[in-house]
């Protein structure tokens, strides 16, 4: 696990190593252990490591025989073992046992195409130096991040936004098609960021580029949701046991101490069962719990933990832990309006005392249909109102202010099809933005669907709506939610985070389960915990989906309500010019009155954060950036 950044300039004999190294430091966080750089005339490749696999020698970069490819990874390859192998039996010599030697080899061999042999998570950049080519290649699912952006005929990358921001030609300017897409869906795009200019490298995708030859995307690799049918729940549930089993232990490949995030919820517990099985002594795990016992979850947790034997520590989660919110917004790179990340932060933190590696849940909800907005729209679809009904519905919800018991209910009911399962989703739709924002920024949002990307899955998925929603929850909601809250929350705290439910064969297997398998008489992931019978314990398979969420809604109304204030209404935030003063007046009283609106003010707190952090401290690293070169 690392941090990797690079530059390409045709213009220039040599990139500045003193820029590639302030790309790579800013990121030391995620790569404390060792750093290293490539200088290849107009390529440079810079990276900090995180030591998991071959601690004495797996120093990167990583070059091939005669030193004409390099490589810098960020991830683990899990079938590395294999693929050396396969590789040194076609002549290629290896001179370090770590993962990412593989992958010069593999590109020597098979060229763009290497990335179909790699099974795990990555993000790499590749610099072929006879071809003069670079290749960026970011895994199928999007556990590990890649930021990149041209300009004036150069190119950089970076796993982190900030890295990017190290350079004096790239600005943070606010890229507001971006900001509509954070404030309805909580994140920024799959492939913009909120930064104009710069943008992300969608997961399964590759980036060719060469110097003055612009860069091209491609895609290398996509899921089919399509159903296959005949085969009995008993066969199914046998051949989904073996994967997850098969997925874990490919995952417990570490040279340093490696432990669990442990919920209680049937991810993370199944994940623990099969670690229970394949390692030798108690595995260790983690998870935080609340005095708010509507949000704890903590008794369930340490329910799997006797159950496994396990290695438990545990920590309560208090209010004061909004003291650490700048650092979180720091690590997070982007706004985001998922207050899980502030839990996610902490347990990371707890883990990194112990470990220096986690396996999680995470992917189970997308993949077997896990989320209560499934068996939601089942239901809804079962209704088969008339459109004068929903027309109504909709008539009546335009007359109720935000946060009003019934208005979002309202609201969904008046939608349809793709945009009625995709309205769950939202945070603020287009006339509470209209309300929210002033006019001149709104103006610059431009009229276009944030959603856009999001139906464009929908309709390319086709077929059954349950197939279609898991298609678009897996390449939108699975990268630009869940995964980047997990990857910079451990990473902030140099904790590597491992995905066993996001094995791209056990992807591909839950892309044929047919939806009756998924969601069945009001039960989500029905098959998921048919195979888990017998392994965890039924009230641990039968209980009812929690969430990750937190008391944050109470918080705010409490202890925390001055910090709201502070930040969303003081003169600094005001002058910023983005907001209407009177609307966010409003939905701070409306908040404190107890209507539920936590989302929508921690994603406001979330965005102001991110301005201080990364705007407004902008003049004073120009100065430090100028003085340090005279």
């Amino acid at each position: 696990m690392c941090g990797i950044a690079g530059i390409l300039n045709p213009y220039s004999a040599q990139v500045d190593p003193d820029l590639l190294r302030r790309m790579c430091n800013v990121m030391r966080h995620r790569g404390p252990d060792d750093e290293g750089l490539y200088l290849g005339g107009c390529a440079g490749l810079g990276m900090r490591r995180l030591s998991i696999i071959d601690l004495e020698t797996g120093r990167q970069p990583i070059h091939n025989e005669d030193r004409t490819v390099w490589v810098v990874l960020n991830g683990e390859i899990y079938n590395f073992r294999d693929l050396r192998q396969d590789l040194k039996s076609r002549g290629h010599a290896f001179y370090t046992l770590t993962d990412t030697e593989t992958i010069v080899h593999l590109y020597e061999e098979y060229g763009d195409q290497c990335v179909d042999h790699l099974r795990g998570m990555f993000a790499f950049a590749l610099w072929d130096e006879r071809r003069r080519r670079l290749l960026l290649a970011r895994d199928r699912l999007g556990v590990k991040p890649l930021y990149y952006a041209e300009f004036a005929g150069r190119l950089a990358f970076a796993s982190e936004l900030k890295a990017l921001l190290e350079l004096p030609y790239i600005e943070p300017e606010i890229n507001w098609r971006a900001a509509s897409h954070l404030f309805t869906f909580l994140t920024t795009p799959a492939s913009d960021s909120i930064v104009q200019g710069v943008h992300k490298l969608p997961a399964g995708h590759l980036l060719i580029a060469t110097p003055g030859g612009g860069a091209r995307v491609l895609p290398y690799w996509d899921a089919r949701f399509e159903p296959v049918n005949g085969r009995s729940a008993g066969d199914l549930a046998e051949e989904l046991r073996a994967l997850v089993d098969e997925s874990v232990r490919l995952r417990l490949v570490s040279d340093v101490p490696l432990g669990a995030f442990l919920s209680g919820g049937l991810d993370s517990s199944a994940v623990v069962a099969s670690m229970a099985r394949h390692l030798p002594g108690p595995v260790k795990t983690f998870t935080i719990g609340f005095k708010d016992q509507a949000f704890d979850e903590s008794a369930h947790a340490r329910r799997v933990a006797r159950e496994f034997g396990t290695e438990h520590h545990e920590l309560v989660v208090e209010p004061e832990v909004i003291d650490i919110v700048e650092d979180i917004a720091w690590h997070l790179d982007e706004p985001f309006g998922d207050a899980s990340a502030i839990p996610t932060y902490v347990v990371s933190k707890l883990a990194a005392g112990h470990v220096k590696v986690v396996l999680s849940g995470d992917g189970g909800d997308e993949l077997f249909a896990g989320y209560d907005r499934y068996a939601v729209e089942a239901r809804r679809r079962a209704l088969r109102l008339p459109g004068s009904a929903r027309r109504i519905a909709g008539a009546v919800a335009a007359l109720l202010p935000p946060g009003m018991k019934g208005r979002n209910f309202l609201r969904n009911m008046a939608l349809d099809g793709p945009h009625r399962y995709l309205d769950e989703s939202m945070l603020f739709r287009r006339d509470d933005m209209q309300r929210l924002f002033l006019p001149e920024v709104l103006g610059r949002m431009g009229d276009g669907d944030p959603g856009g990307e999001e139906l464009g899955y929908l309709a390319r998925a086709g077929g059954h709506w349950l197939s279609a929603a898991r298609y678009m929850d897996m390449k939108a909601y699975l990268p630009q939610d869940i995964l980047t809250k997990v990857d910079r929350m451990s990473m902030a705290h140099s904790l590597e985070a491992r995905e066993p439910l996001l094995d791209h064969r056990l992807v591909e297997f839950a892309a044929t389960l047919p939806p009756g398998m998924l969601l069945r008489g009001g039960t989500t992931k029905w098959i998921f915990k048919e195979a888990m019978r017998g392994i965890l314990p039924d009230d641990i398979i039968d209980r009812r989906k929690h969430g990750f969420a937190i008391p944050l809604g109470r918080w705010f109304r409490g202890k925390l309500g001055s910090f709201v204030r502070d930040l969303l209404l003081t003169k600094r935030s005001r002058e910023r010019g983005i907001f209407n003063p009177a609307a966010i007046e409003t939905l701070v009283r409306n908040h404190e009155a107890g209507r539920p609106l936590d989302l929508e003010i921690w994603t406001l707190l979330s965005f102001e954060l991110w301005c201080r952090a990364f705007v407004d401290a902008r003049p004073a690293r120009q100065r430090e950036v100028a003085c340090a070169s005279l």
